[in-house]
């Protein structure tokens, strides 16, 4: 499914997860995730971790030891991304519920607490609206759709979208990610620059234009009402892209069973700039007793 670029299924150049790579056929697709056990079984159901945007597993690194210690912990890299098929295909929001749904049916997992940032807390609070008995618990840090509708924003990137302006606009972006202050960020930005250009084809550069395009486009805000599980949003206080500090707390006010946690001096990306605190919070949220919503 390279489409005529040499995209490897496994990690090359950069840092591969330390965790068995594995691959599942999900809708067709090759899927590579990992599947972590619990150090310590504590009857507590498996936590899907979905991953941001033209991201893949190892973001994750740094939270998986962390949880894995009381909960059974999945990552997979979406289609388009990570070393998961790349097909010259449509992507939406959509097609990623579908593909992770898919993905828990074909292990066998009805239920699961799902968590995620960015892209990936968009994709959770999508698949709580979608299938409320599946996911009881939610927590999603710093969620793309946190946000009215940019619809100049989206009508730009159909017109300028594709590979000759990939690069640049993955430049900018990654401003956004980090905060300057953190000692990590140099680091972070050229392993991340690195991996674009080890699994770069059409496939890739179609899912990220696309799948950016339709979070422009569209907010969760109208959803938000409906979405009755509890719920966890985690937010760095200076992540303030496309207006994301009110955003979250614009959810926050808006979801029934929801709690905000906020951690000072972090930006966008969590799981990297503080993984310990965000796994912590995490981890206490999914295993704290849940009083039950008065009808």
């Amino acid at each position: 499914m390279s489409q005529g670029f040499d995209v490897p299924s496994r990690p090359r150049r950069v840092r591969a997860t330390a965790y068995p790579q594995r691959d599942i056929v999900v809708g067709g697709l090759r899927l590579r995730y990992i599947d972590v056990p619990p150090d310590e079984p504590a009857g507590a159901l498996p936590l899907l971790l979905v991953h941001g945007l033209s991201s893949r597993i190892e973001e994750y690194d740094g939270l998986v030891p962390l949880l894995a210690r009381r909960h059974r912990v999945l990552v997979v890299d979406l289609p388009g991304s990570g070393y998961s098929d790349k097909p010259d295909r449509p992507y939406s929001l959509r097609f990623y519920e579908d593909t992770l749904l898919g993905f828990l049916d074909a292990l066998g997992i009805g239920e699961a607490h799902v968590a995620g940032g960015s892209l990936g807390g968009n994709l959770v609070l999508r698949l709580g609206h979608r299938e409320p008995q599946r996911f009881p618990r939610l927590a999603a840090w710093a969620p793309a759709g946190a946000w009215e509708p940019f619809r100049w924003l989206a009508r730009l990137g159909r017109v300028l979208g594709g590979r000759a302006l990939f690069w640049p606009m993955i430049w900018g972006q990654s401003r956004f990610w980090y905060d300057a202050r953190w000692p990590g960020r140099a680091h972070a930005l050229r392993e991340a620059f690195e991996h674009y250009r080890e699994v770069m084809s059409r496939g890739f550069v179609r899912m990220y234009w696309e799948i950016a395009i339709e979070q422009v486009a569209t907010t969760l805000f109208p959803h938000a009402p409906e979405i009755r599980q509890p719920t966890l949003l985690l937010w760095g206080d200076q992540d303030h892209g496309l207006n994301m500090g009110a955003g979250v707390k614009r959810l926050r006010a808006l979801l029934p069973r929801a709690e905000l946690k906020v951690f000072p001096g972090a930006r966008h990306s969590l799981a990297a700039e503080v993984p310990a605190p965000l796994a912590g919070a995490v981890d206490e949220f999914l295993l704290r007793p849940m009083p039950i919503a008065a009808e």
